[in-house]
C-alpha cells in the first residue's frame, strides 16, 4: 500500500526550467522590494502583548511587556530617514520598485505613500500588521487580510494585486487563494522563477521572494557584517544568474536596514552594476507576474 503524497512539491521545474523570454532578450529579471513595516510592528501601543524583537540592529532582542524605546526608535529610523534614502537612490536611477507595504504602516506615513505613488512604484500588500501569524486563529488572519485590502485601497486608491505576508501561518496560502483578487502571491522562496500553485482548487501564480539576497541578513547572526559583503553577494548572485540565463532575482530591502548610509552605498553600487551589465530587465513584481501569465497561462 503506497503512502499518500505529501502536500508539497519537491520537484518543481527539474532539470529543464522553462524559458521566460524576458523582454529585450534580458538574461535576468531583477526585482527590488522595499519592505515598509515601520509603525505596524509589535508594540503595546498597537495592543500587542509585548515589544518587537525581530529584524533590527539589536540582534536577539527580547520582547518586553512594555514599550521598548530603543526598538521603537530603530524602526522609526526606517520611516523617518532610511525610506527617503532608498527613495532617492532608486528614483535618481529611474529603477522600478515594488513596495511590500504593511497597511497599518502605510497609514502612519501618508507622505511616504504619496512618494511611492509619485514614483510609479507598485505597492503590494504586506498584510495588515507586521506580526507573526503562525499561531493566530484562522478567522483572525482572514479578517486581517480583508482589513489589509480595505485600508490599502483607501490609502493608495487601488486594491493591491500582489501579496506577501512574510510571517505566515499554515493557512496563509489557502486564504490568499480564497480571497481571489491577487495576481500573485510572494510567500514562497522555492524557486528562481514564477510558478503556478494548484493545491487549493484554483491556480494561483507564485512569484517567489528571497531571504538570502536580502538586507535582513545584515541584522542576522549568520549574515553580512558590512556593506562590502552585501554588495559582493548581490553581485555574485546576479552574475551567476546572468550566466545561467532565464532566471529571476529578487532583492529584499528595508528602510531601517539598507537605508542606513553605509549599506545604501553598497546597494547603489549593485544597482549601477546591474544597469551597466545591459543584461537585466528591472521590473516590478507585478510586471513579472503579468509577463509570466502571458507566456505561461494557468
Amino acid at each position: 500500500m503506497s503512502e499518500p503524497a505529501l502536500p508539497r512539491d519537491l520537484v518543481g521545474y527539474g532539470r529543464t526550467p522553462p524559458d521566460p523570454h524576458w523582454p529585450d532578450g534580458a538574461r535576468v529579471a531583477v526585482q527590488f522590494v522595499i519592505n515598509y513595516e515601520e509603525g505596524a510592528e509589535n508594540s503595546v501601543l498597537n495592543g500587542d502583548k509585548g515589544s518587537e524583537s525581530f529584524l533590527s540592529e539589536m540582534v536577539g532582542a527580547a520582547s518586553h511587556p512594555a514599550r521598548a524605546m530603543a526598538m521603537e526608535s530603530l524602526y522609526e529610523y526606517g520611516s523617518r530617514a532610511g525610506f527617503w534614502r532608498l527613495h532617492r537612490l532608486f528614483t535618481e536611477r529611474q529603477l522600478p520598485v515594488t513596495v511590500f507595504g504593511v497597511a497599518k504602516a502605510l497609514e502612519a506615513n501618508p507622505q511616504a505613500v504619496e512618494a511611492m505613488l509619485e514614483a510609479g512604484w507598485e505597492i503590494a500588500s504586506h498584510g495588515y500588521r507586521w506580526i507573526d501569524y503562525q499561531y493566530l486563529p484562522e478567522a483572525v488572519e482572514r479578517d486581517h487580510i480583508a482589513q489589509a485590502i480595505a485600508l490599502h485601497t483607501r490609502l493608495t486608491g487601488s486594491r493591491p494585486l500582489g501579496w506577501y505576508q512574510g510571517r505566515t501561518s499554515p493557512n496563509t496560502a489557502r486564504l490568499v487563494v480564497e480571497e481571489g483578487g491577487f495576481v500573485y502571491d510572494a510567500d514562497s522562496y522555492a524557486d528562481d522563477l514564477p510558478y503556478w500553485d494548484r493545491r487549493f482548487g484554483k491556480s494561483q501564480l507564485i512569484v517567489p521572494y528571497s531571504l538570502d539576497a536580502n538586507d535582513m541578513k545584515i541584522v542576522a547572526l549568520n549574515g553580512f557584517t558590512e556593506g562590502e559583503q552585501f554588495f559582493r553577494y548581490l553581485r555574485d548572485t546576479f552574475d551567476q544568474l546572468c550566466e545561467e540565463g532565464g532566471r529571476m532575482m529578487s532583492v529584499g530591502l528595508h528602510g531601517r536596514i539598507a537605508g542606513r548610509p553605509g549599506r545604501a552605498r553598497a546597494l547603489a553600487r549593485f544597482c549601477d552594476h546591474v544597469i551597466a551589465s545591459g543584461q537585466a530587465w528591472v521590473a516590478t513584481r507585478l510586471a513579472i507576474a503579468q509577463h509570466w501569465q502571458a507566456e505561461y497561462p494557468a
